[in-house]
């Protein structure tokens, strides 16, 4: 069981279950009117931690840092939500009634008119094994008084109160945006382009017959029919194609900062005067 003494520890601490976990973080710890120990807690828990349930510290125990608490994580989400009505924001009969209700614990104003003389240990209450009825009545736990009331302030603060603001912390995660990827494929283009070309025409030469060819003019028959053929040649365009590399082409990234501006809403405590007038 937790004693007054470690609530330095207890404020602000993470609450768990006995299976590790997390049920919120710890607000505000009821104390015992009677004897001035801890027995409730609220715990922030939600989303943003705006809500507060109760939670019995009956049996819990700091471990690590953590306040491990004898409830199940779901028991406690489903815990009444209420608001301390009592005198000095402490909690009424009927709400420690409900609160022990649901934690199927024995509520301390049944247990004031209860018959002392029994010795079994109520729902979710320390129990030592021994043989005499002195020690198994020094496991009870204390009876309380009509109620409960809160603190906030750790022991040997004195008079002075802690304000507390929320922070915006801002930080950045990377997420994909897209993918670009390369892909080639093949366009039929027309191109033109002019090239020389040569072909072969025949000339009709005639020369006269004299001294140097009388000899080869004379060589055939006096008169007879004959033909000579001259093959002719022209050039023509050949086209064809070839594969040559022309370039590479690759994906490079490159990081761009910008500025974006982001809203949020941050929680601040204000502290008020509130009393008599000061005089001069």
């Amino acid at each position: 069981m937790l004693t007054k003494e470690q609530l330095p520890r207890v404020m602000n601490a993470t609450a768990c279950d006995p299976a590790g976990d997390k049920i919120g973080t710890i607000a505000q710890v009821y104390l015992d009117e009677e004897t001035d120990q801890p027995e409730f807690a609220t715990v922030r828990t939600g989303m943003f931690g705006t809500k507060e349930s109760f939670v019995p510290l009956a049996d819990a125990e700091i471990r690590g840092g953590q306040v491990v608490v004898h409830v199940d994580k779901e028991q406690v989400k489903a815990a009444p939500t209420m608001e301390p009505e009592g005198p000095a924001g402490g909690l009424t009969e009927e709400q420690i009634d409900e609160l022990y209700r649901h934690y199927h614990l024995e509520s301390p104003h049944h247990a004031a008119t209860s018959d002392t003389s029994d010795t079994s240990a109520p729902f979710g209450a320390p129990m030592t094994h021994g043989t005499s009825t002195a020690s198994t009545a020094s496991t009870m736990p204390p009876k309380p008084g009509p109620g409960l009331h809160a603190t906030t302030r750790r022991p040997g603060a004195g008079d002075a109160m802690t304000r507390s603001e929320e922070r915006m912390r801002v930080g950045t995660r990377s997420e994909e945006t897209g993918r670009v990827r390369l892909r080639k494929y093949v366009v039929t283009e027309h191109v033109q382009q002019t090239v020389p070309v040569s072909h072969e025409e025949v000339r009709l030469e005639r020369e006269p017959i004299t001294a140097a060819n009388r000899d080869a003019a004379l060589s055939g028959p006096e008169i007879t029919e004959s033909e000579h053929e001259v093959v002719l040649h022209a050039e023509r365009p050949v086209v064809r194609t070839e594969t040559v590399p022309v370039e590479r082409v690759r994906l490079a990234k490159e990081k761009v900062t910008d500025t974006e501006t982001v809203h949020g809403e941050v929680r601040k405590e204000h502290i008020d005067y509130d009393g008599p007038e000061r005089t001069r």
